[in-house]
Parts: structure tokens; C-alpha cells; sequence
């Protein structure tokens, strides 16, 4: 079964002067319907020329703002990502190391 990943907005911290938001704290939860993974991070967001009312924010958009401060800090941040979770998802359902004692 195919890995779904979704990209969330955990919290913003943001001016209260202006509304602009300077911080996203976010979180990639991934799934194959069986076993479940999560990644989490943070980012500064440097102050654009341009703000959008605090209040009309949408998690689309700071999601976006997310992946491209990703990818601009260094290229291929997002695929890299989402292909650690491929990879915790593939190891939960084919483990290669184990724990535990062989006696009871």
C-alpha cells in the first residue's frame, strides 16, 4: 500500500504588533493504513515585504511557506523528508534488528 504523507502546521509564533508570523513549528505524519510515522521540525521565516493578515492565514499556505524555507535553506529538504518517512514506515513492517534476551 502506498505511504501517505501529510504536512501540518503544529503552532506559529508570531508579532503581535503586525501579525507577521516568524516561526512555524510543524510536524509530517505519515501512513500505509497500518503502521504511522511522524517527523518533526521548526523554521524561522524571514519577514516578507508583503504580510498577509494574521487572520487569514491558511495551513496551505504556511505549509507552503514550510517546504520552500525547507528547500531554500538547502535543496531537497522537503523529498528528504518524506523519504525518511518512507523509510521508518518500510522498517516497522520489515524489521532488520530486533531486541530482548533469547531466554524468558
Amino acid at each position: 500500500m502506498a505511504i501517505t504523507k501529510t504536512w501540518e502546521v503544529n503552532t506559529l509564533q508570531r508579532e503581535l504588533a503586525d501579525g507577521y508570523v516568524n516561526k512555524v513549528i510543524y510536524r509530517v505524519k505519515g501512513t500505509d493504513g497500518t503502521y504511522e510515522t511522524r517527523a518533526t521540525g521548526e523554521v524561522d521565516l524571514p519577514k516578507p515585504d508583503t504580510l498577509i493578515a494574521y487572520k487569514d492565514l491558511t495551513a496551505d499556505t504556511v505549509i507552503g511557506w514550510v517546504k520552500a524555507k525547507l528547500d531554500a535553506d538547502e535543496a531537497g529538504t522537503v523529498a528528504k523528508i518524506e523519504a525518511a518517512i518512507d523509510t521508518n514506515i518500510t522498517l516497522q513492517k520489515t524489521p532488520t534488528h530486533g531486541t530482548g534476551t533469547p531466554w524468558g
